[in-house]
């Protein structure tokens, strides 16, 4: 690809004339930093199916196991702004790289631990890790690709997070099924060691390394800000099954106004030409972010939450093994994995249509999947099921990858980590509360009269109301562009290159 198309359509402003050189080894280096997302955003969910032998061989209370899931999530979500802000400062390679042996290290740690404690303050770790490593993963693409192949690229990391998320279950319950015995567990974390080892190698050699900016100014007030504000914002939800939102509310708005103060702060130091953590223009003059920012929101808060609600169904209420729960839902797994690699391909072509069909394929399915599992014998419900699931699948792989590509293709390569780590940030706060208002409301409606299948419902029904949110606001989104496309006259290319569209290169 030359130089002087590179910027077609998945390029950011000034794309053309950045001395772009496609690095030889960039597919290679791309599946590096694909597998050590898939093995962080993969712990997220897995360790979930393993709690129960958790608490009993550690004689762990039930906070405490719980924090084993939601320890990691915190700092996970806490690290990630800042160490995308470093990664475009220092070198995105050498952060990835420490991450990663991080990662591995604390994998270990996790795997070895003694009590539950000791456990916690590992988990702890690993998220942090992890929170480091993931805005490098998106930060790397942009650097590494261009144009259609930029799009490609990211449908392969789309798949990833979506992925990662949907099979955690069955990989738990596989890996329960295979290491049998009381200490079986372990291997949950035990497995990412050799995997992760021989991705620190390969990313050794095979990753680019960065041109380095701004490293002379570090946003520590802002640092200070942002992760106290997502701190606030997150913690009363990781604790929502101890009583969190009930005695913890107040720290809502506390995280709001932090947050608001660090909006102010950023502004301040962008209008003294300082480079700040996040550069608030992002929102304002990158074409795509905000509204990306926001879809990707709203669907993580119905998508994270229905793994729980659906292992809770399967597991207590139907009896079925770890294993078995993570079949019965690995058709979304599949739809979505087929979907996503296809549509990173199809995203210049038709734009925010594909999420709009993406998000309605979802919400069909999951509200197909709903009605069949309430309506249907239990003992074939799942199986009848499966291909509705499928559908569901196919919609979620058309939304991931797709809008994360329009949220980031148009960003200067140079905030290219800052702007990764803000977009994951939304979606791990989206993710922090569906994981907490699914489950809850399964229960409270499982309370009122021991129906499995009205809670199941219920909890569904939730999901959607969020997955609907994100349509109506891609819906919006993509009327916007088909008017502009109309009053301007022009082809999608031209008004993607417009004076507005460039302004913040």
């Amino acid at each position: 690809m030359s130089t002087s198309t590179a910027s077609g359509g998945g390029g950011q402003p000034g794309a053309r004339n950045d001395g772009y050189e496609p690095d030889p080894h960039r597919w290679r280096a791309l599946w590096v930093t694909l597998v050590a997302g898939f093995m962080s955003l993969l712990d997220v969910t897995i360790v979930a199916v393993a709690l129960p032998t958790v608490q009993r061989e550690l004689h762990a209370s039930p906070a405490q196991v719980q924090w084993v899931v939601s320890g990691y999530a915190l700092s996970f979500a806490l690290a990630l702004v800042t160490a995308g802000r470093l990664g475009d400062a220092l070198d995105r390679r050498r952060i990835f790289l420490l991450a990663l042996s991080g990662f591995v290290l604390f994998s270990a740690a996790c795997g070895a631990a003694p009590s539950i404690t000791l456990l916690v303050v590992a988990r702890l770790a690993q998220g942090l890790a992890a929170g480091f490593m993931a805005p490098q993963n998106s930060a790397l693409i942009q650097q590494m690709f261009r144009g259609a192949e930029r799009g490609r690229a990211f449908g392969f990391f789309g798949a990833t997070v979506g992925v990662s998320s949907a099979v955690g279950p069955l990989a738990g319950g596989a890996i329960l099924a295979l290491a049998s015995g009381p200490q079986g567990w372990r291997w949950i974390f035990y497995v990412n060691v050799p995997i992760g080892i021989l991705a620190v190698l390969l990313g050794r050699r095979l990753l680019p390394r960065t041109k380095r900016s701004g490293r002379g100014h570090v946003d520590v007030p802002g640092i200070l800000l942002l992760g106290l504000g997502v701190l606030a914002l997150m913690y009363p939800l990781v604790q929502a099954d101890s009583g969190g939102l009930r005695g913890l509310w107040w720290l809502f708005p506390v995280g709001a106004g932090l947050l608001a103060a660090f909006v102010w702060w950023q502004r301040r130091l962008v209008a003294r030409d300082t480079q700040p953590l996040l550069d608030p223009r992002l929102f304002t003059t990158v074409r795509g972010y905000a509204v990306g920012a926001g879809v990707g929101t709203l669907y993580f808060i119905g998508f994270s939450g229905v793994w729980l609600v659906f292992a809770l169904f399967y597991q207590h209420g139907l009896g079925f093994s770890p294993l078995r729960s993570g079949l019965a839902v690995t058709p979304f797994a599949l739809g979505s994995a087929c979907a996503a690699v296809i549509s990173g391909r199809l995203v210049d072509r038709f734009g925010r249509l594909l999420t709009v069909c993406g998000l309605s394929g979802v919400i069909l399915g999951l509200g197909g999947t709903a009605v069949l599992l309430r309506l249907a014998p239990l003992d074939t419900a799942p199986w009848i099921a499966a291909p509705v699931l499928f559908v569901g699948g196919l919609g979620s792989g058309c939304v991931v990858s797709p809008n994360i590509t329009m949220t980031l293709r148009d960003v200067p390569v140079r905030m290219a980590g800052a702007a990764g780590g803000a977009l994951q940030t939304g979606q791990r706060l989206g993710a922090a509360v569906g994981t907490a208002a699914l489950p809850g409301l399964f229960y409270v409606v499982l309370g009122r009269g021991h129906d499995y299948r009205g809670a199941l419902v219920t909890a569904l029904s939730a999901a959607l109301v969020g997955m609907a949110a994100s349509l109506a606001l891609a819906t919006h989104d993509w009327l916007h562009d088909r008017r502009a496309r109309s009053s301007r006259g022009a082809c999608p290319d031209e008004v993607a290159h417009s004076p507005v569209h460039a302004r913040h290169s």
